[in-house]
């Protein structure tokens, strides 16, 4: 059966979410949200660089699109901002018995963390009175941290950490809003910045360690953080502009989940501008998992784009984690979802060789 679709959000993410959605053999887009004015009106063929017209027109009229009646929303709207606003928008859908896959609220990735139960809550609420399921997820926080190691961990006779890694370079991430207001690069170190503020870091991907810990049967004691951040020692030049001398380059934090008075589960973040900063720090083009026990394990994904850019390519599997995970949230319970409560989701039906 063939399931209809509407993508909310045509922005780095949401770009690549209507891609997967038209090439995949069991969804049919039938519908694109768009805030955007200057969006309105185009075949989402042109906000998604999709080589033939779709056919489908991106418009601005809410109830409009969803009274088409789809079987799943895919979310991908700003929201680092409007968090609440976010909320509202997938209660929206899933009130009216639409399930809802986003990247947006991706802090709900473990949706019964204490810290976000403010969001959770109407979400939580909206499911059971639609009748539907919300899948918030991703690649970071997601897969790389709710999946990879996991798997992993079940060919371990005993482990005594797990550690998650992300190590990238930002400067095609292409999302100045989030780079320099969200995250602060480009900005004096000792500039205050909310990222850096005393709990945001374990909201945001304290889900990611707590999901860890549910999955492998233990109580995470206490989360918390620490963090490092570093200046650039020269002017570099990307595709979001100059970012200074002196300013914010590179930055390293790490969320970690205490169990029995050990770090046990941690989730660290290596993100740099220029290849050649920081050059004790850890190295790579994605994602590892590292497991001590035994025996100990060190799992890589690295990975690029069909144009060899590894920052693009996260963000495509960010899209498609959630656009292949939709049958499986469609067929699920009511409620809201971590990805340990879905079944296994492989590239079923994906097998494209003419692209070979």
């Amino acid at each position: 059966m063939t399931l209809k679709v509407v993508t909310w959000g045509t922005g780095n993410v949401g770009q690549f979410a209507v891609r997967a959605v038209v090439n995949h053999p069991e969804l049919e887009l039938v519908g694109h949200i768009v805030t955007t004015p200057e969006r309105v009106g185009k075949d989402v063929a042109a906000l998604a660089n999709l080589d033939e017209p779709t056919g489908i027109i991106a418009s601005s009229d809410i109830d409009k699109v969803l009274g088409l009646k789809p079987d799943c929303v895919v979310y991908t709207a700003h929201s680092e901002t409007r968090m609440m606003e976010a909320a509202e928008d997938q209660a929206r859908c899933l009130s009216q018995g639409i399930n809802v896959v986003a990247s947006s609220l991706f802090m709900l990735q473990q949706p019964d963390s204490p810290d976000v139960q403010f969001l959770a809550e109407p979400i939580q609420a909206a499911c059971l009175k639609g009748g539907t399921t919300c899948f918030n997820n991703g690649v970071d926080p997601g897969f790389a941290n709710d999946t990879m190691p996991l798997v992993f961990t079940g060919v371990s006779e005993y482990w005594t950490s797990v550690r998650m890694q992300e190590i990238i370079n930002y400067a095609t991430y292409e999302q100045e809003h989030t780079i320099r207001e969200v995250m602060g690069f480009g900005y004096p170190i000792d500039h205050k910045i909310m990222f850096f503020e005393p709990g945001v870091l374990s909201m945001a991907w304290g889900g990611s360690v707590r999901s860890v810990g549910a999955a492998l049967g233990v109580e995470i004691e206490k989360v918390y953080e620490v963090f490092e951040r570093v200046p650039l020692d020269a002017d570099t030049e990307n595709a979001m502009g100059v970012f200074k001398k002196g300013t914010m380059g590179a930055v390293r934090f790490e969320v970690r989940g205490v169990v029995g008075g050990r770090d046990a589960i941690v989730l660290e973040h290596v993100t740099r501008l220029t290849d050649d900063m920081c050059p004790d720090w850890p190295k790579g083009k994605g994602y590892k998992a590292i497991i001590e026990g035994e025996p100990n394990m060190t799992i890589s994904m690295d990975m690029e784009d069909r144009n060899g850019d590894h920052a693009v390519a996260g963000v495509i599997q960010t899209a498609t984690c959630l656009v292949n995970a939709i049958p499986a949230v469609v067929g699920h319970k009511p409620g809201m979802v971590a990805a340990w409560d879905l079944p296994k989701i492989c590239g079923k039906g994906l097998y494209r060789p003419e692209l070979a």
